[in-house]
């Protein structure tokens, strides 16, 4: 008894020292203290020690060697640890996000979903499945489902662990962003700050003064970007945080190639290439190397920008992100537009090459707002990100002299969009999007980090009228755009049209 008294002592101080460790900002101290605890502990201790150990690997950028030591803990779970199953999945699911492995993301989230569902003792975990449901969504871009889910999180969040809050708020600050909701985005993520810095939370602070950094950079706001990207990459880089140290370097990058500083902004990407490749971290690399390809093209090296576009856009397609790979194209596009306009005479097989990009893409980008679920984000999504799509397709038809093609573009945007009837019948009538954040409807704490701001009014009061993709137009007995549109359907393996057929 004495013995295994002395023993179960011993693994209970190693896993104390790995907790103290890792307050310290000692990463790569606690995940040995953790590994050591683990090494002839009992079944549930070794399970605890594992999936420590496993978390800590994942945050110094050990990604497979954090998968494996989950996969272990939960190989090995006892009956009366299996409380530890769900967040065990949960921190799983992020080191497969890492991975780019989303499938099994989503599935070992869905397993801790529904283990969750009728335990109302862990809220706060309920609270961490959801938010990494919305970043998988987010990676996917899907963007009307990581809404949905930002939004039932934050609802959760208030309930559960209120403390938590500006993670939902951030979450809804990104899906607003990517469909071109730059000043509602901004808003968000400056209350999750807020929330942060009062909730006393560093490490989540660092993290989101770095996305708002970067939402910045995107906006063109480089001056007021600088300092939250300055405090961000201190704080990560103090912290021994690889990961989040390199985003900041890319980010760093994309500041410098805004102000057109090429050689500084190659250096910083090519740092948080090596480190992303170095952990396998492929679409965060997939990235990088779309970033280093305009570098490239800037720098008048075309060949070597596309070789670089091409890596990036097979990890896309392998990993099933058609949306990805469509406006990897649209940028792709983009610069053979640029290389062909600074040539003295007009390259035909750049035209045509920019043309096959060009229309594809931006079919696939401008359907996406048929799955939006507001007129709001509709409009915001086709003025912000649409638009210049089709107006590069346009552009890139009518310099290879291609009168048809033009007309069958003009067609095709003025269509316009049709309410999805289906929709209609399943449901009674239209609902308010986004009831949960309407301070007019939910009765909600009155802490200063819980204020939410008058941009949640805007989101509240669109109306969900849901509409159909675009129809198939029938013109002179051909189908409008038909060898496009399958094209981009196969590309991208996304629907770009219903199957209705309007004929002109």
């Amino acid at each position: 008894m004495a013995a295994t008294g002395s023993r179960s002592d011993q693994d209970d101080a190693q896993l104390t020292a790995g907790y103290a460790a890792y307050q310290r900002g000692e990463v790569a101290a606690a995940l040995e203290l953790f590994e050591r605890a683990a090494e002839g502990a009992s079944p549930r201790l070794r399970s605890a020690a594992l999936i420590n150990a496993a978390s800590m690997a994942d945050e110094l950028g050990e990604h497979r060697r954090s998968v494996s030591l989950f996969r272990a803990a939960l190989a090995e779970l006892p009956d009366d640890a299996a409380h530890q199953r769900p967040a065990a999945l949960v921190n799983l699911s992020q080191a497969l996000q890492h991975l780019g492995e989303l499938d099994a993301a989503q599935e070992a989230l869905e397993q801790a979903r529904e283990q969750l569902a009728d335990d109302a003792d862990q809220g706060f975990l309920r609270v961490a499945c959801l938010l990494s449901l919305t970043a998988v969504a987010l990676h996917r871009q899907q963007w009307a489902r990581a809404a949905e889910l930002a939004t039932e999180s934050l609802g959760v969040t208030e309930r559960f662990a209120p403390e938590l809050v500006g993670h939902p708020l951030v979450n809804l600050a990104a899906s607003s962003f990517e469909i071109g909701r730059h000043e509602l985005a901004l808003d968000f993520a400056r209350q999750g700050l807020a929330a942060f810095v009062a909730a006393g939370e560093e490490a989540a602070v660092a993290e989101t003064r770095q996305n708002l950094a970067i939402m910045l950079v995107r906006a063109g706001h480089y001056d007021e970007a600088e300092e939250p990207l300055r405090a961000g990459r201190q704080f990560f880089d103090r912290a021994g945080l690889g990961h989040r140290s390199a985003i900041g370097a890319k980010t760093a990058g994309f500041l410098a190639e805004g102000r057109g500083e090429l050689a500084t902004a190659r250096s910083s990407y090519q740092q948080a290439l090596d480190y992303f490749d170095a952990t396998g971290a492929v679409l965060d690399a997939a990235d990088v190397r779309l970033r280093l390809a305009t570098v490239a093209c800037a720098e008048g090296d075309l060949t070597r920008g596309e070789e670089l576009l091409a890596a990036s856009f097979a990890v896309y397609s392998a990993h099933g992100l058609g949306m990805h790979c469509a406006q990897l194209d649209y940028w792709h596009a983009e610069l053979l537009r640029t290389a062909i306009e600074q040539a003295p005479q007009p390259d035909p097989e750049l035209l045509a090459r920019a043309v096959d990009l060009a229309v594809p893409a931006a079919l696939a980008i401008d359907a996406v707002r048929h799955t939006l679920p507001n007129g709001n984000q509709r409009e915001h999504w086709h003025r912000a990100v649409a638009e210049p799509a089709m107006r590069l397709a346009f552009h890139c038809a009518a310099l290879s002299g291609d009168g048809e093609l033009v007309a069958d573009l003009i067609d095709s945007q003025c269509a316009g969009t049709t309410l999805d009837l289906a929709a209609f019948r399943d449901t009674a009538a239209p609902t308010l999007e986004f009831q949960l954040i309407d301070p007019t409807v939910v009765e909600r704490p009155t802490t200063p980090a819980l204020q939410l701001g008058n941009a949640l009014a805007d989101v509240a009061a669109a109306a969900g009228v849901p509409v159909a993709p675009p129809p198939r137009l029938v013109s002179s007995g051909r189908i409008v755009l038909s060898t496009f549109i399958t094209h981009a359907e196969e590309r991208y393996g996304r629907r770009v049209r219903d199957e209705r057929v309007i004929t002109l």
